[in-house]
C-alpha cells in the first residue's frame, strides 16, 4: 500500500456514503516530531506542575489545597467537613475529588505520615503503616489546619511572593508558600514524573533549624555535627553509618537502613513489634514471615499476628520453647523488611528546573529563597508605613486650624470642590486631602488629631529600620535566624527515631542460617534432572522414574547441609545448597537444574559436585588431549553468588570431568581407542580456573579424547601397559583379555 505524507493544509474529506474518503490509507509521520509535539508538553507538565516538589517544600496539589484550607479560614477555626475542603479545593485543582482527598489524607494528623503534619484531622484517616486500613469518605471526616501552618502562610498577604490565576482564570494562588522554616526537609515528600523521581526524606525540624541557622552564620558550617541523620515519623532505629550520611548529604542520593524496635515479652514467650520502616506495612511483614515459616526456613515461630490498635502500632510474635528472641530477630532482619532501606533522591525544582541537591545546597537554596520573601515583605511594609506617614502629615496640619478646615468644607458649594479647596487652603496633596474630607464630623476635634498624628514619630524610626534593612543583607538574615529560632522553640520536638551505629550492631548478623542436617542420596541424570532422596524414601522408592532414553549419571550419598556445584558447557558454574532443593522420591522426575537455576538458553549441565569444605581437585580432560587440575578451593566464594563465569578453559571442547578429594589414577580413553593410565600427582594444580592445562594424551589428526575416570583396581589385567614415564603420550590399545572386560562392563 502506497505511503503518504501528512499535509496538514489539505482540506477535511467529505463523508459519502457514510465512508470516509481516504480512509485506510497508512500516513508517514517521524516518530521524533510526533513525540516532541505531543508527549514531551506531557512529560514537561508533569516534571513542573505535578510530581517534583520546590523549594517551599511542597508539590502543586499540596499548595493548591492547603491555601484553599487557609483562605476558607480554617487556620483558626474550627474543622469543617472533609468534603466541604474538597469541594472548595477544585477551583484550583482541578483533578476530582478523590485526588484532593487522598492528598489531604497524607498530610493529615491521623495519617501519621509525616513528622510535623499541616492537616489537624478528625476521623478514621488511615494508617501508612498499613496497606489495608483504608480512611474513611470524606463526608465522615473533618479537619482544619495545624498550627503549623502558621510559618507557612506567614505574611502571605504582604507581597512575600507571586500569584499567578488559577486553571479557569477566576481567582489567584500563590506560586510558592513563604514557609518560615525549611518545610522542603522537615516533611517526607516522594513524587515520581517521566524520567525522573524525587524522594525526600524528613529531618528533625529542631535539628533543621539549628543547621539552617549556623549555616547563615557560617558558610563552610559542617551539616552532620547539627544534622546528625534524617527522622522519620515510623520510630525505627535508624541505621548510622557517617560514610553513608556524609554521601548523601554530599550527593543528595543514597540509602539509609531502617531497623524496626520490638520487645521481648518473657512472661508470654513473644516478641512485640513496635515500629517499622516507613517503607513498608504491617501486612507485608506479616505475609513475608508466613511464607518464611511455610517454606521451612524460620521454624523458632508459633504465631504471627497484627494486633495494631488505640495504643498504635504492633506486631505479635509467638515463640517455640527455646528460641532465643534477639537471633530470630537477626534472621527476620536479614529476610523481611522488618529492616529496610530508604532510597534518597533530593530532587527539587529550583526556578523551574529539577535538580538533584545535596542538603548543604538544598538549604542554601532556601536561604535565598526565604531572603527574598524577607526583603519583598520589608518593602511591602515599608511602603505601607510611607503611605501612612503620608497621610498623617497632612493630618498634622489641620492643628494649625481646625476653623478654618471646617470653614473650607462648609462654604464650600459643590462636592467636588471640597479636596480642590483644602489641597489650595492647608497646601496638602490630593492623597492628604482626600483623607483630611473622609473623617467624620465627630472626629474634627483636637483630642482625635493629637492621637492620630501621635504615631508620626514612631512611623518615622519605623521606615528608618525598614530602610536600613532593605539595604543590609546581613540584617536580613538575623531576621532569618531570629524566625527559625522562635519556630524551633515552638513546634520543636525530640527525635522520633533513635540512632544505631553500625559498630554497634551485633555480630550475629554474620551467623549462617540453620539448616536441618541429615543423610540424603543425589541422583543427576544424563539429561538434567536431579533428584534428592533420603534414605528411608530410597529404600520404599522402587524403581527409579526417568525421561525416555534418560540414565542416571551420578549418584552419591551426601548430606542436606552442604554445596552442589553444577559445570555446564558454556564453561560456568552455578552453585546452589542441597538444602534448597526439596526432598523427593524415586517415583518422580526430579528437578530440572538448567531451570531451576535459571541458566542461559541453549545451557546444559555436564557435570555435578558435591562438597562441603571445598577440599580435592577438578580434573578437565579437553578433547585436544590437555588435562587442567583446578583446586576445588578455586569455586569457593564468600559472597552466596550463584553463577560464576569461565569455570573452566573455553579453548578446546571438555571431553569430560572428574572430581577427586585425593590424587589417584584416571583412565583417559581417546575416540581411536586408545587408552592412557595417569596418575593425578603428575600434574600440578592451579588455582586459576581457566587454565588451559598440559598435554597429557598424543592424538592423531581427526581423533580426540572422549572421556576420563577413575581407575578401578583389576579393571586391566596389566595396568604397566597402559601407564607412561613421559607426558604426552599415545597410550595403548586395550588388550584382548582388556577388551573382553570392556564388553563386560559395557
Amino acid at each position: 500500500m502506497a505511503r503518504k505524507k501528512q499535509d496538514k493544509t489539505a482540506p477535511i474529506k467529505p463523508i459519502t456514503n457514510g465512508v470516509i474518503a481516504g480512509a485506510g490509507e497508512i500516513i508517514e509521520q517521524k516518530i521524533a516530531s510526533t513525540i516532541e509535539e505531543n508527549y514531551m508538553p506531557y512529560a514537561m507538565s508533569v516534571i513542573m506542575s505535578r510530581a517534583i516538589p520546590e523549594i517551599d517544600g511542597f508539590k502543586p496539589s499540596h499548595r493548591k489545597l492547603l491555601y484553599t484550607m487557609y483562605k476558607m479560614g480554617l487556620l483558626s477555626g474550627a474543622r469543617t467537613k472533609s468534603a466541604n475542603i474538597v469541594g472548595a479545593t477544585m477551583k484550583l485543582n482541578p483533578h476530582g475529588d478523590s485526588a484532593i482527598y487522598d492528598t489531604m489524607v497524607r498530610l493529615s494528623r491521623g495519617y501519621e505520615a509525616l513528622l510535623h503534619p499541616y492537616v489537624d484531622s478528625k476521623g478514621n484517616f488511615g494508617k501508612f503503616y498499613s496497606r489495608d486500613m483504608a480512611w474513611a469518605a470524606s463526608r465522615y471526616t473533618e479537619a482544619k489546619l495545624d498550627p503549623i501552618c502558621n510559618e507557612l502562610f506567614k505574611d502571605i498577604d504582604k507581597d512575600t511572593v507571586d500569584f499567578v490565576d488559577n486553571y479557569d482564570n477566576t481567582m489567584k494562588e500563590p506560586v510558592l508558600l513563604p514557609a518560615s522554616y525549611p518545610s522542603v526537609l522537615v516533611n517526607a515528600n516522594t513524587g515520581i514524573a517521566v524520567g525522573m523521581a524525587s524522594n525526600i526524606c524528613s529531618f528533625n525540624l529542631r535539628e533543621v533549624c539549628e543547621t539552617t541557622a549556623a549555616l547563615i552564620k557560617d558558610s563552610d558550617h559542617d551539616v552532620i555535627t547539627t544534622l546528625p541523620a534524617p527522622d522519620f515519623s515510623c520510630g525505627a532505629q535508624v541505621i548510622y553509618n557517617e560514610e553513608t550520611i556524609r554521601e548523601i548529604y554530599r550527593t543528595g542520593r543514597g540509602s539509609i537502613k531502617v531497623r524496626s524496635i520490638y520487645n521481648y515479652d518473657k512472661s508470654a514467650n513473644c516478641i512485640d513489634i513496635l515500629n517499622i520502616p516507613p517503607t513498608t506495612t504491617t501486612e507485608l511483614i506479616i505475609e513475608k514471615v508466613i511464607d518464611l515459616v511455610k517454606n521451612g526456613k524460620v521454624k523458632e515461630i508459633a504465631d504471627i499476628r497484627d494486633e495494631t490498635g488505640l495504643d498504635g502500632l504492633k506486631i505479635t510474635i509467638d515463640l517455640k520453647r527455646g528460641t532465643d528472641p534477639d537471633k530470630l530477630m537477626q534472621k527476620l532482619f536479614r529476610m523481611t523488611t522488618l529492616e529496610d532501606s530508604f532510597s534518597c533522591n533530593f530532587n527539587v525544582l529550583i526556578g523551574g528546573v529539577p535538580m538533584v541537591l545535596g542538603v548543604k545546597e538544598l538549604l542554601e537554596e532556601w536561604i535565598a529563597f526565604r531572603i527574598e520573601c524577607i526583603r519583598r515583605r520589608t518593602y511591602f511594609d515599608l511602603n505601607k508605613k510611607k503611605d501612612k506617614l503620608h497621610l498623617l502629615k497632612g493630618l498634622e496640619l489641620i492643628l494649625l486650624d481646625i476653623d478654618k478646615a471646617i470653614k473650607i468644607v462648609r462654604e464650600t458649594d459643590e462636592e467636588a470642590e471640597v479636596v480642590p479647596n483644602l489641597m489650595i487652603g492647608f497646601g496638602i496633596d490630593e492623597l492628604q486631602a482626600e483623607y483630611v474630607a473622609e473623617i467624620k464630623l465627630r472626629h474634627l476635634n483636637r483630642e482625635y488629631i493629637l492621637k492620630r498624628t501621635a504615631d508620626i514619630k514612631q512611623l518615622e524610626e519605623d521606615i528608618v529600620n525598614l530602610e536600613t534593612i532593605l539595604a543590609s543583607k546581613a540584617k536580613v538574615k538575623s531576621i532569618i535566624v531570629k524566625e527559625l529560632k522562635e519556630v524551633s522553640e515552638k513546634y520543636g520536638k525530640e527525635r522520633k527515631c533513635p540512632l544505631l551505629h553500625i559498630d554497634d550492631i551485633e555480630s550475629s548478623v554474620d551467623f549462617e542460617e540453620e539448616i536441618p542436617d541429615y543423610p540424603v542420596n543425589l541422583f543427576f541424570t544424563h539429561d538434567g534432572y536431579f533428584k534428592k532422596i533420603t534414605p528411608l524414601s530410597l529404600r520404599m522408592g522402587g524403581e527409579q522414574k526417568l525421561k525416555e532414553n534418560d540414565f542416571i549419571t551420578q549418584s552419591m550419598e551426601s548430606t542436606n547441609n552442604t554445596d552442589i556445584l553444577f559445570f555446564t558447557n558454556k564453561c560456568q558454574v552455578y552453585k546452589a545448597k542441597v538444602s534448597d532443593f526439596a526432598d523427593t522420591k524415586a517415583s518422580v522426575y526430579g528437578d530440572y537444574i538448567p531451570a531451576k537455576l535459571g541458566m542461559d538458553e541453549g545451557e546444559l549441565c555436564v557435570f555435578m559436585v558435591n562438597t562441603k569444605s571445598y577440599e580435592g581437585y577438578l580434573l578437565f580432560a579437553f578433547e585436544n588431549g590437555k588435562v587442567a587440575k583446578v583446586e576445588l578451593s578455586s569455586y569457593s566464594t564468600k559472597t552466596n553468588r550463584k553463577k560464576l563465569i569461565n569455570a573452566y578453559s573455553d579453548k578446546s571442547p571438555l571431553g569430560g570431568m572428574v572430581y577427586t578429594k585425593e590424587d589417584g589414577e584416571f583412565v583417559l580413553t581417546s575416540s581411536a581407542g586408545r587408552m592412557l593410565l595417569l596418575h593425578s600427582g603428575s600434574l600440578n594444580s592451579k588455582t586459576t580456573k581457566n587454565t588451559q592445562g598440559v598435554a597429557v594424551m598424543k592424538l592423531k589428526k581427526g581423533h580426540r579424547v572422549m572421556s576420563i575416570e577413575p581407575y578401578e583396581e583389576g579393571r586391566f589385567s596389566k595396568p604397566s601397559r597402559y601407564r607412561t614415564r613421559t607426558l604426552p603420550s599415545i597410550g595403548a590399545l586395550p588388550s584382548e583379555e582388556d577388551g573382553a572386560k570392556q564388553l563386560s562392563i559395557i
